[in-house]
C-alpha cells in the first residue's frame, strides 16, 4: 500500500496544527517547517477544510487551526478523504480478474490496512508531543 504525497501533506498538516491548538498557524510556517512547498500545501488546506478537519481564518492574522479535538480525528477516516483512488490495482480491465485470486486477496489487505488506520485518531500520533515540538523547531 502506498500513499499518496497528498494524504502524507494533510497528514502532516494535522499533525502540526495539533501541536498548536491554541493559535492559529499559517500555510508559510508549515511549509518551513517541513521544508515543502507552500503550493502544494494550499490545496491540501482547502480540502481539510472542506472535509471538516481544519478551519480558516481569513485575515492579516489569519491562517488556520484544527475544526475538532485531535482524539475526534480519526487517521483511517482522514486517508480515505484525502486519497482519490484506494484501489491497489485495476482488476477491471485485466482479462484474467473473473477467475483471478488476486482482486479478493488485494481487497483483503486494503481493507486490513483501513482498519488499523480506523484505530488511531490525531491524538494517538501526538503521543510524543513534546517530541514532535522539538523536532519541528516550534518553540
Amino acid at each position: 500500500m502506498h500513499l499518496t504525497r497528498y494524504t502524507d501533506y494533510s497528514l502532516r498538516v494535522l499533525l502540526y496544527l495539533g501541536t498548536h491548538e491554541e493559535r492559529v498557524c499559517s500555510i508559510s510556517e508549515i511549509a518551513k517547517a517541513y521544508g515543502i512547498s507552500q503550493n502544494h500545501l494550499m490545496k491540501v488546506v482547502h480540502n481539510l477544510g472542506r472535509a471538516g478537519y481544519v478551519k480558516t481564518v481569513r485575515g492579516r492574522l489569519g491562517g488556520m487551526h484544527l475544526a475538532k479535538p485531535c482524539a475526534e480525528i480519526n487517521i483511517g477516516a482522514v486517508v480515505r478523504s484525502m486519497e482519490e483512488d484506494l484501489q491497489l490495482v485495476d482488476c477491471g480491465s485485466c482479462l484474467v480478474a473473473p477467475a483471478c485470486g488476486l482482486t479478493g486477496a488485494l481487497n483483503k489487505a486494503l481493507y486490513a490496512f483501513m482498519a488499523v488506520l480506523d484505530g488511531y485518531t490525531l491524538a494517538d500520533l501526538m503521543a510524543q508531543r513534546a517530541k514532535l515540538v522539538r523536532l519541528l523547531s516550534l518553540e
